[in-house]
């Protein structure tokens, strides 16, 4: 099964109260497949971040998904999980190896870039989580 991954996380204040979220969308027809939020406490925006990732893949690993494109405004994730940029942060290391052997179980993934205007509904519910409305 192949799936579209869109995945955020944000704190506000960095650190500070901090969410994820994510949705899983069917690739052919966009459906929404599934919805994924939660708030983590007082954290950075990049562990957030991960973490919406984190939630994302799991749960289109749960779904059956074997071909996965992931999407995220976050060039920071983008960037170290396509293996151009080196995950240096002691806090992110850990996480980026969660995610690392979540791709492992997929047959396929890819990483995409995209404007935050274009992540509009994972940005919706990493916000509703940092407001305490999920999670």
């Amino acid at each position: 099964m192949r799936v579209v991954v869109e995945a955020d996380g944000g704190s506000r204040g960095n650190p500070g109260p901090a969410g994820y979220g994510a949705v899983v969308l069917d690739a052919s027809g966009g459906d929404v497949l599934a919805e994924v939020a939660g708030s983590l406490g007082v954290t950075t925006n990049n562990v957030a971040e991960y973490q919406g990732l984190i939630a994302g893949l799991q749960s289109a690993l749960k779904l059956g998904a074997t071909d996965i494109q992931v999407r995220m405004d976050s060039k920071l994730v983008v960037e170290q999980m396509s293996g151009r940029w080196q995950i240096k942060h002691p806090n992110l290391q850990p996480l980026a190896q969660k995610a690392m052997s979540l791709v492992h179980q997929a047959h396929r993934v890819e990483f995409g870039w995209i404007p935050r205007k274009d992540n509009a509904h994972a940005d919706r519910l990493a916000n509703e989580a940092m407001d305490g409305d999920r999670g």
